[in-house]
């Protein structure tokens, strides 16, 4: 899969993260680093060279930056170079170190992230060191970075980063992606309130932050919002003068790599080897020393199958390998100490002499010996408990160019949202496990072919060089919508436009939306009023302009605010209208209120279901008002549901709108709104200076309704139909401003 990336070629891919790729050699006296053949250095490499090459400049080597070990420093901590990379090690105090990596990192962020919080220790010195750590690799950032450079940052290690590099370079591009599970909220406010904040307002200056899956990004999304205050929509999060996107980009493997070991003869000959020495059905499971692998819960649901299936005993073998890792540590001695002692005491129990169930090594895996297994097996066993992706299930079915074989998958690895045709199994459930693998053992291979094609076609359509381009194509879009916005926001230079425009015509009609625009958002909709210094000047302009008050308030209310005022006013969306010589208020015709009493239970029901939740009656419409509610994202959720329903029940004939405004649903006729009322104003014409504002979902038929000379401006950040945006209501009254010195002027 190849994707159109759109920007031209700029300047260089920097990757910081924590572990430098590389490793050193020394020969005959000269030193030489050698990159490793991980999957992500090889997706980088597509990054900047070959066909996806086309973000970065031509030419230009990528620049990694990352902490060095004792390797690098006896290279007197150099910068290093290979064909394709410039190495940049940084280097910490040990204790700073041990705190930073061993502290902050594995005995906190780890554990809460993998859902562990019983085994987190939070102390000051740990994060102390986390954040020394973070502000070395922001150092030798600073001597490596140019304008045009692309900064990607890796992982949990380094979430304080990017809000550094941002603050400093405002302009540059920045890439964070998080390899591990975000948690719930529940979860991560576990942390302390200022720890938690950093985090989360370092991790906010990325312009694009990844995660493996949608549940990551949406935990991630509903956290930022309630430590740092930033909501956001469809994915964007709007951040002061710029917007940041959170989303889903499942990280893949190298598919070509494994799917031609199955082929390469050396691999063939290890399989037959294995097939000899082991010559009945195989289970083989590969992971790393570590709790969240659920390592236990795989012995005990493959215990559990023993003891359900005696006819299989003699006819099949678990292989376990487990990978070194962290056994310094006394939390992974003990871990380690009671694997082997279940190993022990299953292959006690159901082995004999001339079988043993649990075949078990401690140790790691060359490339031929892991390929030789993953096609040599029948089943693969893959059970955390949690984990962000889990590579080792992709990897396994991409070996298995034959179509056979069966992947036994946790529904807690990242990967469960992809491998959909595995059998997916709650680790924790050892009757489930052993049902699966019972399963898995008498699947019949067209079954099992099946299955395997539509899995390896999805990892082979996805791989790690595609989701390295994806990820940049993305932050390409995002940086054309950043462009957009920064041309669309009104600035110096449109507001002199504006009041340019203002001062040379004649004859001008001003339109404004109330709440939200002209007065501020409230929770008592009853106390929403203008500022004084905003009705001074409504007043002001309204003496000589025409100026028209477009809102979805009663009549009574915009009569009372409005008293003495020289103004057309539209009430309840359009239903109401009031012109600026008439004292009556006029009713559209096509109102009419029957389908109320039918509605209202409806909405009834909701405020009941959603404490601090109120309905409105109005003349000709029902709002059912959410501001509120205390939890922000239940009532969002409320809101969804209602709507939903509301557009399940609500028949054709009865020509009603569902108008989905901020923290309301309204109920209206479907004849009128603001902009069909608006357009009966502009009829009254001509205008050769027409300014509409507006801030609601709802204004958006107001600004269609506008020629295309005419000035229309959303208040926030929301997309819209409008011509500029102001942040907020301060905005608009610094615009009256200058329209009412402009109005001065020509007075």
């Amino acid at each position: 899969m190849s994707y159109f990336l759109p920007n031209k070629p700029q300047g260089r891919l920097i990757i910081v993260a924590y572990r430098l790729p590389f490793k050193i050699e020394e020969k005959n006296g000269q030193t030489k680093m050698v990159q490793n053949s991980g999957g992500l250095v090889s997706a980088v490499l597509s990054l900047t060279k070959g066909p996806n090459s086309t973000l970065f400049a031509p030419h230009q080597k990528c620049q990694w930056i990352g902490f060095g070990d004792s390797e690098f420093s006896a290279a007197d901590q150099r910068d290093l170079q290979t064909e394709d990379f410039v190495a940049h090690p940084v280097f910490l105090d040990k204790q700073i170190q041990e705190n930073y990596y061993e502290g902050f990192c594995n005995n906190l962020l780890w554990p809460l992230c993998h859902y562990f919080p019983s085994l987190a220790r939070f102390e000051d010195r740990y994060y102390q060191a986390y954040h020394v750590a973070n502000e070395a690799i922001f150092s030798r950032l600073v001597q490596v970075i140019r304008p045009g450079d692309v900064v990607w940052v890796h992982d949990y290690q380094l979430m304080l980063l990017p809000a550094m590099v941002r603050a400093r370079f405002p302009e540059q591009k920045i890439g964070f992606f998080f390899h591990i599970p975000f948690p719930s909220f529940e979860v991560f406010r576990l942390l302390p309130v200022s720890w938690r904040k950093s985090l989360i307002d370092g991790v906010l200056g990325a312009d694009l932050i990844g995660f493996h899956t949608n549940d990551y990004a949406e935990y991630f999304l509903k956290t930022a919002w309630l430590v740092s205050g930033y909501n956001n929509k469809l994915h964007y999060i709007h951040i002061e003068n710029r917007v940041a996107k959170a989303d889903a980009f499942p990280i893949s493997i190298d598919f070509e790599k494994f799917a031609g070991a199955y082929s390469d003869p050396e691999i063939g000959l290890a399989r037959l080897e294995i097939k000899k020495a082991l010559p009945f059905k195989i289970i083989f499971s590969v992971d790393r020393l570590d709790y969240s692998k659920g390592i236990i819960h795989r012995l005990r649901g493959f215990r559990q199958f023993l003891h359900n299936c005696p006819e299989w005993h003699g006819r099949i073998s678990l292989v376990m390998v487990v990978v070194p890792s962290r056994d310094t540590i006394e939390q992974y001695q003990q871990m380690k100490s009671e694997i082997d002692q279940t190993v022990g005491t299953i292959n006690a129990d159901f082995g004999s002499i001339n079988w043993q169930p649990v075949i078990y090594q401690y140790r790691s895996m060359t490339f031929t010996e892991l390929s030789a297994m993953y096609t040599a097996s029948d089943v693969a066993l893959v059970t955390p408990v949690r984990d962000g992706m889990n590579l080792v299930c992709k990897e396994y079915v991409a070996s298995r160019a034959d179509g056979k074989g069966v992947l036994i998958l946790s529904e807690m690895a990242g990967a469960a949202a992809e491998l959909g045709e595995a059998l997916i199994i709650n680790p924790l459930d050892a009757q489930d496990t052993a049902e699966a693998i019972r399963t898995a053992l008498v699947m019949p291979e067209p079954e099992q072919a099946k299955r395997m094609q539509l899995m390896r076609d999805r990892i082979r359509d996805y791989d790690v060089f595609t989701w390295t381009a994806d990820f940049f194509a993305q932050m390409n879009m995002l940086d054309m919508e950043q462009n957009r916005l920064r041309q669309t926001y009104l600035n110096d230079s449109s507001t002199k436009l504006i009041r340019s425009a203002y001062e040379s015509s004649s004859r001008r009609i001003l339109f404004f939306d109330y709440d939200g625009t002209l007065a501020p958002i409230v929770p008592d909709p009853a106390s929403a009023f203008m500022p004084e210094e905003i009705k001074t000047l409504i007043r002001r302009i309204s003496e000589r302009d025409t100026t028209v008050i477009v809102s979805g308030r009663d009549r009574g209310f915009l009569d009372r605010q409005f008293h003495g005022f020289k103004i057309g006013m539209i009430a309840e969306h359009g239903a109401l209208v009031k012109d600026l010589d008439q004292q009556q208020w006029r009713l559209n015709e096509n109102c009419d209120m029957d389908w109320k009493q039918s509605v209202l239970p409806i909405l009834q029901t909701y405020v009941q279901r959603c404490p601090g939740a109120f309905v409105e009656d109005k003349e000709t419409s029902l709002a059912w008002h959410y501001r509120n509610v205390e939890d922000e994202l239940y009532a969002t959720r409320r809101a969804q549901e209602l709507l939903w329903q509301l557009k399940i029940y609500l028949q054709p004939d009865l020509n009603l709108q569902i108008l989905d405004g901020n923290k309301v649903l309204e109920i209206k006729k479907t004849d009128f709104n603001k902009g069909t009322s608006a357009r009966a104003f502009l009829e009254s014409g001509p205008y050769d200076f027409i300014l509409a504002i507006g801030d609601d979902v709802t204004d958006e038929d107001l600004f269609r309704a506008m020629p295309e000379s005419a000035f229309t401006i959303k208040v926030g950040d929301d997309m819209s139909l409008a011509r500029y945006h102001i942040k907020n209501q301060g905005g608009v009254s610094q615009l009256l401003a200058v329209l009412a010195r402009g109005n001065d002027q020509l007075n």
